[in-house]
């Protein structure tokens, strides 16, 4: 099989590399069969999108809708990278699959307007899909209404033209959704289990998701969720496009 490519965006070593073994994990690779790149820290290399099944992006602390102005050097060459692969991505319609960060880079990408409105805080929210959606194949076995892990400070408040709608929440109206036939973006997190994000909560406690003092309250409460469905969505991309 073709490897998969990950392209990671996290400065920290231990969420960065839960992140990578969560994909591996749900999305049953091994891990010849996904190979990581982390943008965060290495310049994007030249790529030849015909040695890999698809593209995996995950999520990041970056912030796309603030201004250039408070973004890092290595945020603005981020995207600026990400913005040239999309490029021939969505060109091409290759298969692409983007975990959070990737609702904001493929949507502004694409004319979609990404702003902090809808943003939604750490923890468990219940997925609502959109009429229709459940005949994606991204979708199969899923059921109209299942819980996922979110934790994000901007959301799409307006689809790119030609996007379709796939899901929803009460706080946020874009949960999902597919550009062409093979470009798919999720605003919820379909790696992430209990342990994973208890480690995230660590990690961020200062980044301005939640008030600090709040972490333990917030680990307490996701303690007891138990999510499933969002991995069956990850498991179906890497179903649906794994090639020879």
């Amino acid at each position: 099989m073709k490897p998969f490519l990950f392209l990671g965006a996290r400065p920290e070593d231990t969420v960065a590399d839960e992140e990578y073994s969560a994909l591996l994990r749900f999305g049953c690779l091994q891990p010849g069969e996904l190979r990581r790149v982390r943008l965060d820290s290495a310049p994007l290399p030249e790529l030849d999108l015909s040695q890999f099944s698809g593209i995996i992006l995950g999520g990041s602390p970056f912030t796309s809708s603030d201004p250039p102005a408070r973004k890092s050097p290595t945020q603005l060459r981020v995207e600026a990278e990400l913005s040239g692969l999309l490029d021939t991505v969505v060109d091409a319609d290759f298969p692409f699959f983007g975990a959070c960060y990737g609702v904001s880079t493929l949507g502004l990408h694409q004319g979609g307007a990404v702003d902090r409105r809808f943003g939604e805080p750490v923890g468990e929210v219940e997925v609502i899909l959109a009429d229709g959606a459940a005949r994606d194949p991204m979708l199969a076995g899923v059921p109209s209404r299942f819980a996922a892990f979110v934790g994000h400070k901007e959301g799409c408040s307006r689809l790119p033209a030609g996007a379709e709608l796939l899901a929803r929440s009460d706080r946020c109206p874009v949960q999902m959704f597919r550009l062409k036939k093979n470009l798919y973006a999720t605003q919820f997190h379909p790696e992430l289990d209990v342990k994973g994000l208890i480690t995230r909560i660590y990690a961020y406690r200062h980044a301005g998701y939640f008030p600090p003092q709040q972490a333990e309250e917030i680990i307490a409460l996701v303690r007891g969720s138990h999510i499933t469905i969002p991995q069956l969505i990850l498991r179906n991309f890497v179903t649906r496009y794994a090639r020879d």
